[in-house]
């Protein structure tokens, strides 16, 4: 009786152990190793594009896909294996049917194993409250850094890809609430770390950008980040049927079917061109609706078309170059109406004045600094001035006679800040970001 109590209960444990996860494998039952390529995609939440995820899988260089979710079951299975095309060793599907299921050996070796990583649609808060701070971002960041997989998702699993995210904690949130007040509950922009993938340091995506209609609430998610954070983010979105995929080299190319449907993705960021004075919102807090005005150009937008080629891209080393896309300005006004109009190219580069085109811009290093920055100048320095996003004076020194300085500034917190460095060549603006 005792020996049957006991088998009873390693049964029951082992039963409980296989039910916190379900997977399904389709190809080669042995591991290869190859050397992928790298680089993420990002699809907008409807069928997945054919030709993103031919590029996606071309990246493994025929080594195993690992699709990871936490609700649904095979589908990803034959069609990443034998409809595409690409030749791969196999793709498993691993279910997470809770939480626990972070803590299985089965699926740690399966992310050590996998060349490239899928993460399906679903409930992004699932993904979050199942995975951050466990080992399994643990292992995914591990294999994005030491081995260079190709990563990627669609919906909630292009929701989790940037650095900052909309966690969905309390649900979905729709533009009119998020508009109207910024910080409800609702609004849940997370900053704490989960996935740390190239180009996609301070960036915020969203999804299913034409339905419903998202653009709204995505400058507030930029607004809150800057607000609460002190970080000018950026941010990647994509319509329903699109689809993003950045290579090693921070080129981003757009998928689609247009002309005939208006499949498109946008590149938004803070602009850039504005004064530090009038950077950020002009309101946004808990007792207000949101108002990011700024004479209409708040926010800076790329938009791009989507082609069945990806012939249509966008230089996320600069977040200026770009090929096929038109420049839009977005903004919330005064009756916390969003508002979107034509734009122009941006042009983030440092403000100056010169003697010369042969001129040798003054340095200001190290960008981002955690303690201290240093300036270096051809021409003797004869004033610097900082302040912060909202136009706070934080340091001013006039008079100057040197060609070196270094300044510390460790006890500012963490955030964005502009410095104006005067020399005998001319004058400089440089944007800082304190770690």
């Amino acid at each position: 009786m005792k020996y049957l109590l006991i088998l009873i209960l390693l049964l029951t444990q082992l039963t409980a152990s296989s039910q916190s996860y379900t997977n399904y494998f389709t190809g080669n039952a042995t591991n290869i190793q190859t050397t992928p390529q790298g680089g993420t995609c990002m699809m907008g939440g409807a069928s997945e594009h054919d030709g993103a995820m031919q590029w996606f899988l071309e990246r493994a260089n025929g080594g195993d896909v690992l699709v990871l979710r936490a609700s649904g079951s095979d589908g990803y299975n034959d069609y990443m294996y034998s409809e595409l095309g690409v030749t791969i060793n196999s793709v498993e599907t691993i279910v997470f049917n809770n939480s626990s299921a972070a803590n299985e050996t089965y699926i740690h070796n399966k992310i050590q194993q996998a060349e490239a990583i899928w993460f399906a649609g679903g409930d992004q808060w699932n993904y979050v409250s199942y995975w951050r701070d466990t080992p399994i971002a643990s292992l995914i960041n591990e294999a994005l850094q030491n081995r260079n997989i190709v990563i990627g998702g669609t919906s909630a699993g292009m929701a989790i890809l940037g650095n900052y995210y909309f966690s969905a904690m309390n649900g979905t949130v729709t533009s009119n609430t998020a508009i109207i007040s910024p910080y409800d509950s609702d609004v849940t922009v997370d900053s704490t770390d989960f996935l740390q993938i190239k180009y996609m340091e301070d960036v915020i995506t969203d999804t299913h950008y034409d339905d419903p209609d998202r653009k709204g609430r995505h400058v507030v998610f930029l607004a809150r980040i800057l607000t609460d954070y002190g970080v000018a983010a950026k941010g990647i979105a994509c319509n329903e049927y699109t689809a993003v995929c950045v290579d090693e080299n921070g080129l981003a190319r757009v998928f689609g079917d247009y002309p005939n449907y208006p499949e498109t993705a946008f590149f938004l960021q803070t602009n850039c061109e504005l004064p530090a004075s009038e950077f950020g919102p002009e309101s946004c807090n808990e007792l207000l609706p949101m108002i990011w005005y700024r004479n209409g150009a708040a926010i800076r937008v790329y938009k791009v078309n989507g082609t069945n080629e990806g012939t249509h891209t966008f230089s996320l080393t600069d977040w200026e170059t770009g090929n096929g896309g038109t420049w839009e300005n977005w903004y919330v006004d005064d009756l916390s109406v969003f508002n979107e109009t034509t734009g122009t190219q941006i042009d983030c580069s440092p403000v100056s004045s010169t003697i010369d085109n042969d001129y040798i811009e003054p340095k200001v290093f190290p960008n981002p600094f955690s303690e201290r920055f240093s300036m270096e100048s051809k021409d003797e320095i004869i004033a610097v001035s900082l302040v912060d996003v909202d136009g706070r004076k934080l340091l001013l020194e006039n008079e100057l006679q040197t060609y070196s300085m270094s300044i510390n500034k460790s006890s500012l917190p963490t955030g964005v800040y502009f410095l104006k460095l005067e020399t005998r060549g001319g004058l400089f603006y440089y944007k800082l970001l304190k770690r």
